[in-house]
């Protein structure tokens, strides 16, 4: 590891510091978060992790299904009826369409409000933790880490509790954003995908597939085509090019622009207003060709015990 770069907090009003030192390795190009040992619940509550504006709702609400949908996909290779346990399974949505599918589907989340809401929809989903959750060995078929795998202190030691949960023959499945990404390039210390210091690591598909094998997990499939998270990304990350605050779109909609001047966020709506439009084809394209040439934002890797 070598010292590399500093990155922004992505809600500085929340964290501790204003920016925070990143290793990187230089075998594989995966970085880490130092001094991140300091995030607090906060974090996961407020700032970009608070709820959208009710206005933005009938908007977000279809695209949020759509991508729910898309990640049914990467789960195709397992059978219905397969016991799947989704780790950071948030408020449950996933894990709720999970069992329509016809899986025996539960999560675990470390977010007392999280679970809450999960509750209010019928999802099981248990208050734990990756460290610190019981679960059997050998019992379930899948296990599913949809972004959540980058926000652990230590992602070996979870990944290897999570290879003892599955059965002979299940599949591990990881979504994370990928920093050897287009977008990663072109946003440097503004991609959106860079949220320090609630990512303690930075993963390349180099980085994780050495990860998996390290645990003795087979990687059987790597991809970069992502409906959910990989426009946004590309989308935000060139619009944060123009905007004096970093995702101010996305921050607009999370209600997370506390402390910033309105002579700023009046200027910021405009600019957004005027390119974001423009700049969707744009995004669309882009995201599109580098999802194929493997350099999509986020990578979706599957292993198997």
């Amino acid at each position: 590891m070598r010292r590399w770069r500093l990155a922004t907090a992505s809600d500085p009003q929340l964290a501790a510091h204003p920016s925070y030192e990143l290793d990187r390795c230089c075998v594989c190009g995966t970085a880490v978060t130092l001094e991140a040992d300091d995030v607090a619940a906060p974090l996961y509550e407020g700032g970009t992790y608070a709820a959208e504006r009710r206005a933005f709702a009938p908007l977000l609400e279809p695209l949020r299904r759509l991508a729910e949908r898309d990640r049914l996909r990467f789960l195709a290779s397992v059978p219905q009826g397969a016991r799947v346990l989704e780790v950071g399974a948030g408020d449950g949505r996933f894990v709720a369409m999970l069992a329509a599918a016809g899986f025996e589907a539960h999560g675990i989340e470390p977010s007392p409000s999280a679970c809450e809401a999960a509750a209010r929809i019928g999802a099981p989903v248990v208050n734990a933790s990756a460290e610190g959750a019981a679960i059997d060995a050998g019992a379930q078929d899948a296990v599913v880490f949809w972004h959540a795998l980058e926000h652990t202190a230590d992602p070996g030691a979870v990944v290897a509790r999570a290879r003892e949960w599955l059965a002979p023959g299940g599949r591990l499945i990881v979504a994370v954003p990928d920093l050897a990404s287009v977008q990663a390039r072109i946003g440097g210390d503004r991609w959106f995908h860079q949220d320090v210091p609630r990512h303690r690591t930075h993963f390349t598909r180099a980085g994780l597939v050495r990860l998996l094998e390290r645990t003795g997990l087979r990687v059987v499939r790597v991809r970069h085509l992502l409906v959910e998270q990989n426009p946004l990304g590309m989308w935000q990350t060139l619009l944060n090019r123009l905007t004096r605050e970093r995702d101010f779109a996305f921050r607009l909609i999370k209600r997370d622009l506390g402390g910033v001047d309105r002579g700023t966020i009046a200027r910021d709506m405009v600019v957004a207003a005027i390119a974001g439009p423009l700049l969707v084809p744009v995004a669309l394209g882009l995201e599109l060709t580098a999802g194929i040439a493997g350099r999509g934002g986020s990578m979706v890797v599957e292993a198997v015990r």
